[in-house]
């Protein structure tokens, strides 16, 4: 007997996203976290990339805007040292928003909590067991240590997981040397901002918006939001620094003394954190009954990535754990996960670690590269293909029947006329089931799909295909007309029957 389906450790964003798509499922997630409350080190600050997609999808992006306290940001964003200006796109092909990861976190846990799965703060698994059929948790909790059974257990908890470490999973990689400090801080007496985005210090005189690099480091300065300052600074420690322990605004103004040999007038903080990257990544994301997303499978070293793709590893995990636990997934279907997930985290590694070699050099062969990088973001065709890369939506998984250009990637949002009225692709995938979308008035492909999952006959303007197979993350898994033969593949490959 086994007390709940899954066991998720790790109340951060993958986790509570796989518990809510667990539930949306059917199945009966427990989440357990050894923190006792929400932490209080800020972390991320923006979401951005194709999970922004997903969460519209599925109903609560608009969740997401009301929850946001600043304005959302113009489209440009850092990439190693440069920045990729989207401002000229009428639609950004990198889209983000200034949500800070406590707010997120809030915002899934009533989500999650809402459709029904639990959550356990202050309760740390200390021990993982497992046998053909279960997987037990040792939990240290509150009123003591305790058990709890499941099929299978996901280890969401971060960079530095137990989970990971228990089930014997190596974590090869790099932890670069560099520590990031950021703070967000009003603009004090003594300090001018010109229109420019500049500063005028009172030592150094004028600073310009951007990147300045000395010999000791590099110092970053804009704004995001109106009378609050964006600073940043990067050192390289060769020690580890352990995120968890709060900055304070005498760290940072330390800091800022030894990249710029002088002092830079602070004012109240907003945020204060501090962060040291690595590029890891996990050699399996499966042990038996034992799964891992996010960070405790991978660790990107660059801003605005990491919570993407642990979310998004945790939409495509769901489905697939549940038709697993439902006896209804075919053979082999849960092994995709890893087979999907790890080549995605490997493609966000690259992106990433480019971004290393990007800001890392200081001397002046390392200022070519990225005056001619900089140059090269000028081209419409290079920004796009970069923002995709940074974005995931230029990600494509294997589709077997299908050869359409459609298949394996994200399907795209558009208008549907159906006979109870006006809807669209995303709200077809509100419920997070598989959809076979018929647009060509194919029944004989609809009787195929009839029983494994949801059919719905619409009209489309300007159609992509005449009928799509949808996943329940979102992704294409089978495009065409009439080929009853290729589809057929597809729902056997993807939903057995």
């Amino acid at each position: 007997m086994t007390d709940v389906d899954v066991i998720i450790v790790g109340a951060g964003p993958t986790g509570l996203m796989l518990a809510a798509e667990l539930r949306l499922a059917g199945v009966s997630p427990l989440v357990l976290e050894r923190r006792p409350e929400q932490g209080k080190t800020p972390k991320a600050h923006g979401l951005s990339g194709q999970i922004l997609d997903l969460l519209k999808y599925r109903g609560l992006l608009d969740r997401v805007h009301e929850a946001l306290t600043e304005h959302v940001p113009a489209h440009r964003f850092p990439f190693g040292g440069v920045h990729v200006d989207l401002t000229r796109f009428e639609e950004p092909p990198l889209k983000a928003v200034p949500l800070r990861q406590q707010t997120l976190e809030r915002l899934l846990e009533d989500h999650a909590t809402g459709l029904g799965a639990r959550v356990r703060r202050g309760h740390e698994v200390v021990g993982v067991s497992q046998d053909d059929e279960s997987v037990t948790a040792e939990v240290r909790g509150p009123d003591g240590p305790y058990q709890v059974t499941a099929r299978y257990l996901v280890g969401c908890d971060g960079g530095r997981s137990p989970i990971r470490a228990l089930a014997g999973i190596p974590f090869p990689g790099t932890t670069y040397p560099e520590v990031n400090r950021i703070g967000q801080v009003s603009i004090p007496e003594g300090l001018t901002v010109h229109d420019d985005g500049d500063i005028e210090t009172p030592e150094l005189g004028r600073i310009k918006a951007g990147f300045t690099r000395t010999d000791a480091g590099v110092f970053a300065l804009g704004s995001l939001t109106p009378g609050i300052l964006f600073i940043q600074t990067t050192e390289d420690d060769p020690g580890e620094v352990d995120d968890d322990v709060p900055m304070t605004l005498a760290e940072l103004g330390d800091s800022i003394r030894r990249v710029l040999g002088a002092d830079v007038p602070l004012g109240d903080p907003v945020r204060l954190s501090r962060y040291q990257f690595s590029a890891r990544q996990a050699e399996r994301y499966r042990e038996g009954r034992i799964l891992l997303a996010g960070d405790a499978a991978h660790l990107l070293p660059s801003t605005g990535t990491a919570i993407n793709v642990g979310m998004s590893d945790s939409v495509n995990l769901a489905w697939k754990l549940a038709a697993e636990l439902q006896g209804r997934a075919p053979e082999g279907l849960l092994d995709t996960y890893h087979a999907e997930r790890h080549a995605a985290g490997a493609r966000a590694l690259v992106q990433s670690q480019a971004q290393v070699a990007l800001r890392r050099g200081h001397d002046e062969a390392a200022e070519a590269l990225r005056t001619i990088f900089q140059e090269l973001l000028g081209d419409e065709q290079a920004a796009r293909r970069l923002s995709a890369h940074v974005a995931g939506t230029d990600l494509r998984y294997p589709s077997p029947g299908s050869g359409h250009a459609l298949a394996g990637t994200f399907v795209p949002d558009f208008a549907l006329e159906t006979d109870e009225g006006t809807t669209s692709v995303g709200e077809l995938l509100r419920s997070a089931r598989p959809v076979l979308l018929d647009l060509a008035g194919r029944p004989e492909l609809r009787d195929l799909a009839q029983g494994r999952v949801d059919v719905h006959t619409a009209k489309a303007e300007d159609r992509p295909a005449g009928v799509l197979l949808i996943r329940p993350d979102g992704y294409v898994a089978w495009a065409g007309d009439a080929d009853a033969d290729g589809l057929r593949e597809a729902l056997s490959a993807w939903f057995g029957g």
